[in-house]
């Protein structure tokens, strides 16, 4: 690493650490080392409950820290690590994909089949509450691919062209879901419930519109606008999922299964404008790019890691071959009042 790059870097007062990043020219994530060798996991969670203003800063310059060679093996260590930077790890609420729980709050990565790839996008960005804080720790690392891929969405943002944004400015975004038929998660899954008055009780609460179809199907509709205020750095940031969950951002061979199978209006997910009109082509494929041109991945390490600021970075998965185990928690919920 050049002198000029080690010179941006906050020093950490109390020597304990060192910090590098991934790559020559790279600003995310800042690796955070151990100084010196064998050090104990005590030691390290009493740094890091001594050193949160540290580390909180350095979130926020960077977006996402890469804890690399510390003494975290197993889920009741990383539960210890969250425990030391957070308060209380949220539950996973209003789901919009598969995972499985693991101890607590602490969950699997999404469980979908290791060669699909997933989107860069910001976890929670369509709900009334979102998480401000991600965690994922590496538990098994792929034998090829796997990675957690990341992208700065304030250099997101910069990629758009004013003509885009002053479209989502006007106009929202919508993301429309169906439940119950056979694809995708299902309604009782998405919300914890069997029982329909909670869901509809939930939906109010979370400007969510609910309408009941046949056969035990749902379907919601819930406008969002396509940006969000930073709590701590007042900054305007590109916040939503609405290059996520458009059908054309799904891969060619999934995107025909689904077309072949459902109406656009009966997908297990699609976005639209605000009002309900279609987003253009062309749109989505300028956002996918800007995304996709700042996306930085690195190979994931047995013990590694990450802390993430939701809303300054968005992630992604790589596809993968051999067993892969990534555990993810979320902590720090942000209210949205701008809904």
């Amino acid at each position: 690493m050049s002198s000029a790059m080690t010179e941006t870097i906050e020093s950490d007062q109390t020597g304990f650490v060192k910090t590098e990043f991934v790559a020559p020219g790279a600003t995310l994530p800042l690796i955070i080392r151990p100084a010196t060798e064998n050090i104990s996991l005590t030691k390290f969670t009493d740094w890091l409950k001594a050193s949160r203003d540290f580390v909180e800063a350095q979130l926020v310059k960077y977006g996402a820290l890469l804890f690399r060679g510390f003494p975290l093996n197993t889920i009741d260590d990383f539960e210890q690590f969250t425990a030391a930077v957070s308060d209380k790890l949220l539950e996973y609420r209003e789901r919009s994909s598969p995972r499985s729980q693991v101890s607590g709050n602490v969950y699997t990565s999404t469980d979908y089949p290791p060669s699909q790839k997933i989107f860069p996008h910001n976890e929670h960005s369509y709900a009334v509450s979102f998480p401000l804080k991600l965690f994922f720790f590496c538990e098994v690392a792929a034998k090829k691919g796997g990675e957690t891929p990341l992208a700065d969405t304030r250099k997101v943002l910069q990629r758009i062209s004013p003509e885009v944004r002053e479209r989502f400015i006007q106009k929202k975004w919508m993301y429309m879901r169906n439940f119950g038929h056979g694809m995708g998660v299902p309604w009782r899954t998405a919300f914890q419930t069997s029982d329909r008055a909670v869901v509809e009780e939930y939906a109010r609460r979370g400007k969510i519109e609910v309408e009941w179809k046949d056969n035990d199907c749902l379907r919601t509709r819930q406008v969002r606008p396509a940006f969000a205020t930073h709590p701590r750095t007042g900054e305007t940031l590109w916040f939503n999922h609405a290059t996520f969950f458009h059908v054309s951002t799904l891969d060619d061979a999934m995107r025909e299964i689904l077309l072949e199978e459902f109406a656009e209006e009966d997908l297990p997910n699609n976005t639209y404008y605000g009002d309900g009109s279609p987003i253009e082509p062309w749109v989505l494929e300028h956002l996918r790019a800007a995304y996709e041109q700042e996306m930085v991945s690195f190979p994931w390490q047995k013990g590694d890691t990450i802390m993430l600021d939701n809303m300054l970075t968005a992630h992604a998965r790589s596809s993968f071959v051999g067993p892969r185990k990534i555990l993810f928690a979320m902590a720090e919920p942000i209210m949205r009042t701008d809904i």
